[in-house]
């Protein structure tokens, strides 16, 4: 399962119309714990990071982020005691699910992969999928649920209530 605040989710949807008819992408950073019964894990999204794609042959269905730039995120996720715990991307005017390139270029077991449909610049779908296996040889997308929290972060919650008390 992959669980997300509701802004985060917003935002990776918006980045998608923005960036139309390209795709976009990003990293979602978090912390990976298990379910209940120690079952399925549960990939929770703390913060998005936006990416560029450096795609410049077919950016309208393909996305890449330079190494350089996952290294700088995968820093910036270590700095905040924070793990790399998926990827999103756009796909405009096509529907929000994997493609065959989409799966030959998945490397990271355990990671949630959001790809949010963009219809006529307008997000439609938002769909997520895990990459699971132990191995490039046995790898494969399962359907993975997208829990949507809407309460206030702690963060947020613990800044009002200070201002309150002021």
């Amino acid at each position: 399962m992959l669980r997300i605040h509701f802004d985060d989710y917003e935002a990776l949807r918006a980045h998608g119309q923005e960036t139309y008819p390209h795709e976009c992408c990003g990293v979602l950073l978090g912390k990976t714990t298990p379910g209940e019964d120690n079952s399925e894990a549960i990939n929770h999204v703390h913060q998005i990071v936006r990416a560029g794609n450096t795609r410049t042959d077919s950016a309208h269905n393909r996305y890449n982020i330079a190494p350089g730039e996952l290294i700088k995120i995968q820093r910036q996720a270590r700095a905040l005691s924070l793990d790399i715990v998926g990827f999103y991307h756009s796909h405009p005017d096509h529907p929000a699910q994997w493609s065959p390139t989409d799966f030959a270029e998945a490397h990271w077991l355990g990671c949630s992969y959001i790809i949010t449909a963009v219809e006529q610049g307008k997000a439609v779908l938002t769909n997520s999928f895990l990459l699971s296996g132990t191995t490039e040889d046995d790898k494969k997308f399962e359907d993975e649920a997208i829990q949507i929290d809407i309460a206030p972060s702690l963060a947020a919650t613990a800044q009002h209530n200070q201002k309150g008390q002021e």
